[in-house]
């Protein structure tokens, strides 16, 4: 499998010159804006198709040709697209059965993007042929240094080629139909299947109340989708094999398992959209950190950031535009946590249709002379400063799992709440962790854990074949495991486990779990530790019994006052807490400041400040200040990667401020018992 390898860290953005092709001019000056602003990255041709193949089989490539020339002579790499992402209408006329079904089975008319089906053998045919052609006339250029695949996956089609997709997929996961009746336990309210084509995906019109369905298919939404990845690079691999392929994933996204789609790419990349000036500015900090170091653990390595905005996106409910500092920043963010690009949607405003306001690093006005250029000049600037980041990773010692097929059955649960708060749980306890100054890695359910000596699974609620064994072993070997309400909950096609929650981690966990109190939005309870602190908590509260586990808080309100509610057990040479309440930031806030202690995981900058964040890739660490204030903090020692001063002591971060610091010495972990 390839790997990206630059020379450089990446910077530049999505160019679309197929807009411009009566404007020679602006293309011409579209290169000298490009030096200008230290770009030497360019991905081209996303969403071009009907500029690339305006008729059936008439191939007009000739602009392509000439763009990539003139970036090659301008000393710029090209990530070069694929089309696949929205098909030119002549296609969607001449063979409807390219456009997608809706649920309620109406086929959707011609329009937006990814409105097509990817089982379609006639779509697929299409897509082969445009990009075993481009292969073939560009994979040699001089410029392309790499193949980014269609745009931002999404969607599901429900047409007949789609049904018979699924129950063959059905067919080779569950073997038969009373294999598949019994997971699915369709004796409820007379569901039973006799025969396979009876089977239809979930429809507001049809089934949706068969919970094992509903994940299933939202398997085979991945699964399809990646077999039609799978199906597009095919041509790409065969006649360049030496270039890596990738396409852009989507924050928080929740439509596929991004894991799986990981697996068919030789890297990922991620567009990033965080709502800078909106409300809390560490939150929404966080919340980017969050994504990149997703990105980074999908493949185990750097990623590209192929999206993001130089200015305001578009699309949020408002668009804010970003204050001084905060594209440095931002940017610099990406890079800390593995980004070996910053690269922006997009290059150049288009003059109309649905993102003609859209940020861009070359507004209508066509020149340099903006605030929006300069702030991306200033990162051009510096990013070559930073090449010795390429290819380093954080030296993660803790991880969060964060799995699709948990977050699908948890949100389809039905109960002891509407709103279950999977996302926001998982976000608190990164929150947390991640205030403590130490890297993290984002893992789902099939990674393994060795490499970590702590591991978060908050609302772990459905437990993968084997899922239950690996933390076992995990935590037997020495780990610490931390999991919350509501744990343990159903196997993997969503049934519940019989003989007591948390299923087949009761064991691992000492405890057994009774039943769960549902709170109101406005109702709170509270826990009690052993030294008498108090906090509150609220949404869930398990009734647990021990069974070996020592307590470490009560309840201290409402009928189970007095109660257990966050336990640990010794198991083999580790340990394993469970927390059964969603509690108040400050009680995670001292139960990881006390993990984190215990097992001597080295924080990159220790006693962080609120607001500020400190990462570390290879030697070189990054200290970030999203408090929105000047902050003091106490640097690691090293010398400025910038200004080449000493560091080592209290120094004041300006709004929007960073440091990045060359550490001294090799930083060496405590061990640990």
């Amino acid at each position: 499998m390839p790997e990206l390898k630059l020379p450089f860290i990446g910077h530049g953005g999505d160019y679309n010159p197929d807009q411009w092709l009566d404007r020679p001019d602006i293309l011409e000056e579209d290169i000298r804006l490009m030096k200008l602003a230290g770009c030497n990255l360019m991905s081209v041709g996303i969403f071009a198709w009907s500029a690339l193949e305006p008729e059936e089989g008439h191939f007009t490539f000739d602009w392509l040709a000439d763009t990539l020339d003139r970036l090659h002579g301008a000393g710029i790499s090209v990530f070069l697209a694929t089309p696949s992402g929205a098909r030119p209408a002549w296609m969607s006329r001449r063979y409807p059965e390219v456009l997608r079904v809706r649920e309620d089975g109406g086929r959707n008319l011609h329009g937006g993007r990814h409105n097509h089906c990817f089982t379609s053998p006639a779509y697929r045919a299409f897509v082969g042929r445009i990009n075993r052609a481009l292969a073939e006339r560009f994979g040699r250029h001089p410029a392309v240094v790499g193949w980014h695949i269609s745009n931002e996956y999404s969607g599901e089609c429900h047409c007949e080629l789609c049904q018979q997709a699924f129950r063959r997929f059905l067919k080779a996961r569950y073997g038969t139909l009373d294999a598949l009746n019994h997971a699915w336990w369709t004796g409820f309210w007379s569901k039973r299947y006799t025969d396979w084509d009876q089977l239809h995906s979930p429809s507001a019109i049809g089934e949706t109340s068969i919970h094992g369905l509903n994940l299933a298919w939202k398997r085979f939404v991945t699964h399809q989708t990646v077999d039609f990845i799978r199906a597009e690079i095919a041509p790409l691999r065969e006649l360049t094999p030496d270039l890596p392929v990738t396409t852009n994933l989507m924050e928080m996204f929740g439509g596929l398992d991004y894991r799986a789609v990981a697996d068919a790419l030789d890297f990922a990349s991620f567009d990033s959209y965080p709502k800078w000036g909106h409300g809390d500015g560490e939150q929404t900090a966080l919340g980017a950190a969050f994504n990149y170091d997703w990105m980074r653990a999908l493949k185990q390595r750097p990623f590209a950031l192929m999206e993001s905005t130089p200015s305001q996106v578009n699309w949020h409910d408002v668009c804010k535009l970003k204050k001084p500092g905060m594209h440095m920043l931002s940017s610099l963010q990406a890079v800390a946590h593995g980004a070996d690009t910053v690269q922006y949607f997009q290059w150049r405003k288009s003059r109309g249709a649905a993102e003609k306001f859209h940020g861009a690093v070359v507004d209508h006005a066509g020149h340099e002379h903006t605030r929006t250029f300069r702030d991306v000049q200033a990162v051009g600037a510096l990013l070559p400063k930073l090449k010795d980041v390429l290819g380093a990773m954080p030296d993660s010692k803790a991880a969060i799992l964060f799995d699709a097929e948990n977050r699908w059955a948890l949100a389809d649960c039905q109960g002891p709440r509407r709103d279950m708060r999977h996302d926001g749980t998982v976000l608190a306890h990164y929150r947390a962790l991640k205030r403590r100054g130490i890297d993290l890695d984002i893992i789902d359910q099939t990674r393994d854990l060795d490499r970590y000596r702590l591991v978060a699974a908050p609302m772990l609620y459905l437990l993968r074949p084997g899922v239950a064994e690996r933390l076992s072993a995990f935590v037997a070997g020495g780990g610490t495991l931390v999991c919350t309400c509501p744990t343990g909950r159903v196997d993997a096609d969503d049934l519940c486990f019989l003989g007591g929650f948390p299923g087949p981690l009761r064991q691992l966990l000492g405890i057994w779990i009774e039943e769960t109190d549902a709170l109101w939005d406005d109702e709170r309870n509270g826990l009690r530790t052993r030294d008498g602190k108090t906090y509150a908590c609220d949404a869930l509260c398990d009734l647990i019994h021990t069974e070996g586990a020592q307590t470490l808080a009560t309840y201290t309100d409402d009928f189970y006052a007095g109660r257990a509610c966050v336990t640990v057990n010794r198991f083999g040479k580790g340990r394993a807490y469970y927390i059964a309440t969603c509690p108040d930031a400050d009680y995670l806030d001292d139960f990881y400041r006390m993990l984190v202690s215990e097992l001597c995981i080295t924080p990159v900058v220790s006693n962080l400040p609120t607001g500020v964040q400190a990462t570390r890739r290879g030697d070189i660490a990054f200290v970030m200040n999203f408090a929105g204030a000047p902050v003091e903090v106490a640097l690691p020692e090293g010398t400025d990667l910038l200004n080449g001063e000493k560091t080592g002591g209290p120094a004041t971060l300006p709004v929007n401020g960073f440091r990045i610091i060359r550490i001294r010495t090799k930083r060496e972990d405590k061990q640990y018992a």
